[in-house]
């Protein structure tokens, strides 16, 4: 059982970094938004790609999260 919380959390971890560096930058960085190019990038839901990957982000976050509370609670108990 250890084993298999372990692989799954070390798999779960190299997606989640695979989805976030896959997705593209949301605004010019801080340059932009005091040049107003902020108002833009707030507003609006993500289609196609951009969505995908912004779902796919929050469903693997809490997945590693699960993973993690759950390997610590197996490994504090022995």
């Amino acid at each position: 059982m250890r084993n298999f919380l372990m692989f799954a959390e070390v798999v779960v971890s190299i997606l989640l970094i695979l989805v976030v560096v896959m997705q593209s930058s949301k605004s010019a960085g801080m340059g932009g938004s005091v040049g107003g190019a902020a108002d833009s990038v707030f507003g609006g839901k993500a289609r196609g790609i951009d969505g995908l990957l912004s779902r796919l982000t929050i469903i693997l976050g809490i997945i590693f999260a699960v993973l993690s509370l759950g390997l610590g609670i197996y490994l504090n108990q022995y």
